[in-house]
């Protein structure tokens, strides 16, 4: 590799993060971690930056017990991360012209150019030469990450390398400012033709004279409703942003209470309250609508009901969320399969009091399947994982009691040793959301980790327990070790489960002998 060059456009470093974020996507902390980095270096918030910000973000430490002194988890992380990065680029990565790192002593990322003798690949893909790409805005916010403004340009960026362009101060600030001004007109006409969420297609002509079309995913929108501050990440690396889009009601803050059932506590913060509507930009399409719902000690009587309507139409009339959630201070999340826009293009939510006061936490709209629910998948660990076949597992959710050990044993003759990495053993249950016109196939994965394994015995009969699915028995005196043994997978499926009037899968493991255990739980439309 030869000399580092000049600056680079911010083009070029957010190409570079974008594939280091898909080259790390095994290293499940580590990308967690490149993510916050990442996300705050692009908005311009390198300030939030800071050993606190991505202890409690992303290692998900205590807002009020972090102490720096005691707890070294992100001086290790980083350390690991700066690591990984230098290992990375001295083999697989050696040939990179852009490369990332963590400077010593802080955590803020930097960029480097490396002269190779060739054109960079991003001026590439762009079709210009590198000197132009420099100046010009993305045609669309990267899936990973929230778009970042556009750079602005400094003394240290030069147009002497352009055919017919003199180098004096004159012409420099005659065709910067044609530039921004070309940026601006583009990005009225842009905003005129698009809505947030859309997908929006963008030509580049690449070398040789060929027109190319490049077209953007739908972007999932995540709302936390009566929120007004920065995007918050959750467990599974997703911003939620602050409250939009909304008409009529007020905002609130709950009460700090436990939470139960939800590993994104942040999610149920804040409430929409009163009576309100959303009314949601979104391109035509097949939606999963997913509504989070929570109520406080200081809550309203049992007898508090409201309607939610869809584009006019009933969703769920009578609602009451401590019905629904089976209580106060647990979390309580809804999903609806087959949601469209209206013929205006836009989605309307709206909730209506009935004998109480409607209230909301946060709004998520993903990209659906037609009359099917999009699959669930949990390991029970807190942080995502992805198996052999490229199939993306989330974080342990919806339970409650019981505790996840983090204790590492070599699984044997298993693709995918890491789904086995932890456990929730115990005495627990879940409540899945599920869409209430369906059945559903559920998968539970099993290993028996602790019986079995060389300090513990190999005996049967040391763990028994039993398994049931919203009341009724699916698994009694159930033995890993008697099936597969030790350190072996084990999976038990059940076909046509029907979920509860609530909308959930409540399953229930409950001992008969020492601890009941699970690895992973997965969830399957059987909707053709």
């Amino acid at each position: 590799m030869s000399k580092p060059t000049e600056r680079l456009s911010m083009e070029a470093e957010r190409a570079e993060f974008e594939r280091l974020m898909k080259d790390f996507e095994r290293s499940h902390r580590l990308s967690l971690l490149l993510s916050f980095l990442g996300t705050h270096y692009f908005q311009g918030e390198v300030d939030q930056i800071n050993e606190y910000n991505i202890a409690t973000q992303v290692f998900g430490r205590s807002k009020t017990a972090f102490d720096s002194n005691e707890d070294s988890i992100v001086r290790v992380e980083a350390h690991r991360l700066r690591k990984r990065l230098k290992d990375f680029y001295e083999n697989e990565g050696k040939d990179r012209t852009v490369q990332m790192s963590i400077p010593m002593g802080n955590y803020v990322p930097s960029f480097r150019g490396f002269d190779s003798g060739r054109t960079h690949p991003a001026a590439v893909e762009a079709g210009r030469p590198m000197e132009q790409t420099a100046a010009m805005p993305e045609p669309s916010p990267s899936p990973s990450i929230p778009p970042a403004k556009p750079p602005i340009p400094t003394d240290r960026w030069s147009f002497n390398k352009i055919p017919g362009v003199r180098s004096s101060r004159t012409y420099w600030v005659v065709g910067v400012s044609l530039v921004l001004l070309s940026l601006s007109l583009g990005w009225v006409v842009l905003s005129r033709n698009s809505r947030p969420g859309q997908s929006i297609k963008t030509g580049n002509t690449a070398l040789g004279g060929k027109s190319s079309t490049q077209e953007t995913t739908f972007q999932p929108i995540r709302i936390l409703a009566g929120y007004t501050g920065k995007p918050q990440m959750d467990k599974s690396g997703q911003f939620w942003t602050a409250d939009q889009y909304s008409v009529g009601g007020g905002d609130l803050n709950r009460s700090p209470h436990s939470l139960y059932r939800s590993s994104d506590p942040f999610i149920y913060e804040h409430w929409r309250n009163g009576d309100f509507h959303y009314r949601i930009p979104l391109p035509a399409g097949t939606y999963e609508l997913h509504l989070y719902f929570v109520t406080d000690n200081n809550g309203e009587s049992s007898d508090n009901t409201f309607a939610i309507r869809v584009n006019g139409d009933i969703l769920r009339w009578n609602f009451n969320i401590n019905n629904d959630a089976l209580g106060a201070n647990i979390a309580d999340e809804r999903i609806f399969r087959d949601i469209s826009p209206d013929k205006d293009g836009f989605l309307d939510l709206g909730f209506a009091s009935e004998q109480g006061m409607p209230a909301l936490n946060a709004i998520e709209i993903v990209q659906g399947t037609p009359h099917a629910q999009l699959p669930i998948r949990m390991v029970m660990q807190s942080s995502p994982i992805t198996d052999h076949n490229g199939t993306r597992w989330s974080p342990d959710n919806y339970f409650m009691n019981g505790r996840q050990s983090t204790q590492r044993y070599p699984l044997a003759d298993s693709p995918d040793p890491d789904l086995f990495a932890s456990e929730r053993y115990g005495h627990f249950n879940y409540a899945i959301p599920v869409d209430t016109r369906d059945r559903y196939t559920l998968v539970l994965h099993f290993a028996e980790l602790y019986f079995g394994s060389q300090t513990h015995g190999i005996e049967t009969g040391k763990r028994l327990f039993r398994v049931m699915c919203n009341g009724v028995l699916i698994l009694d005196d159930f033995d890993i070790f008697k099936e597969v043994g030790g350190l072996h997978e084990l999976t038990k499926t059940f076909y046509h489960v029907k979920p509860s009037a609530q909308g959930k899968l409540n399953l229930t493991f409950e001992p008969i002998l020492n601890n009941a255990t699970v690895s992973g739980i997965e969830v399957l439309d059987e909707a053709k």
